[in-house]
């Protein structure tokens, strides 16, 4: 559905060369969700605006949905969908009528556009608000109208920028619950930016991780996180234990991948472990073996965001308040 060969973007800059986008290869099959993630500055947006013909490649190719984007841009535009991050309808019109609308941009009658409507209205929870206006809908009802724009001619391929952001928790959930549905109905083809780890997780099929211009990571996010950050364990022990304990988890952790800190007679160990779920058990034998027994002792799985971390010293999240 996607496929780019070494696609590049450079501006300039007060006569200086930036190099937003250094020669990307990306693939992604039809069917698939995948989550694009970066920092604001990364190329993440400049390679979006590229693959929806917003931007022209400064060298490179992309073909979108069979279609070369530099070549045929509107043969592009006219087989994808895409969901910004500002709303897309008409603050004075009636929802109903901004869908019949949009079809009829994308070459329906109105006939077919007025039926595709009621039925995009009637999946995303929008008929009893058909004919109110734009402007007096909520935020999760405005994005939810965005995405039937967004599949009204009913494209293969759809790009959903931030879709969710500003968003509550209950809108956020429902609007996941109505394009994972319309996903199912329609094997739609998404490609998800996000700052919300947790929907790049718990979403998509694969995680694209851009920095500095460049593809850093490409995989799914379960072995992302299992490779690259690995279950970050949290041990106490008795102070007059530490030294044996220090020895032992030294073995287990990453080369100077292990934290301590002493406070009242106890020592706290902090260290990353590959599979740390399989080898936690073991550990705690050793050390009770070893007269060191554990006083607590806590596991947490790594995050997209520990990953990104992993890769780059920085978090998403302070990517993304640059």
């Amino acid at each position: 559905m996607i496929h780019t060969n070494k696609l590049t973007k450079t501006f300039t800059v007060k006569k200086e060369t930036v190099e937003a986008v250094k020669g990307v290869d990306i693939d992604v099959a039809p069917g698939e969700l995948v989550a694009f993630l970066g920092p604001n500055g990364a190329g993440k947006s400049t390679t979006l605006r590229m693959l929806t013909t917003l931007l022209r490649p400064t060298s490179g190719s992309a073909t979108v949905a069979g279609v070369n984007v530099d070549k045929d841009p509107a043969g592009v535009r006219a087989r994808i969908g895409y969901i910004g991050q500002g709303n897309g309808g008409g603050h004075s019109y009636r929802v109903i009528d901004e869908l019949i609308m949009q079809g009829r941009f994308y070459g329906m009658n109105t006939t077919d556009a007025k039926a595709r409507a009621e039925s995009l209205m009637a999946s995303l929870d929008l008929s009893v608000l058909a004919k109110r206006t734009v402007i007096k809908l909520s935020g999760g009802q405005r994005r939810r109208m965005d995405v039937a724009l967004g599949l009204m001619h009913s494209p293969g391929l759809l790009f959903l920028d931030e879709p969710s952001t500003g968003m509550d928790p209950q809108n956020r959930a429902n609007l996941w619950e109505h394009i994972m549905r319309m996903r199912e109905e329609h094997g739609t083809t998404i490609v998800l930016t996000t700052h919300y780890m947790d929907e790049a997780d718990s979403m998509s099929e694969r995680v694209i991780v851009i920095d500095h211009g460049t593809i850093i990571a490409d995989d799914t996010a379960s072995r992302l996180k299992a490779n690259l950050a690995g279950d970050l364990l949290a041990v106490e022990v008795a102070a007059g234990a530490a030294s044996e304990v220090r020895g032992l988890l030294g073995r287990a952790a990453a080369e100077g991948d292990m934290e301590e800190n002493a406070y009242d007679g106890v020592v706290r160990f902090r260290l990353r472990l590959a599979h740390g779920a399989r080898l936690a058990p073991g550990l705690l034998k050793e050390m009770h073996d070893a007269g060191a027994p554990a006083q607590s002792l806590e596991l947490k799985p790594p995050t997209l965001d520990d990953v990104f971390l992993e890769l780059t010293g920085r978090s998403l999240r302070e990517g993304a308040e640059v």
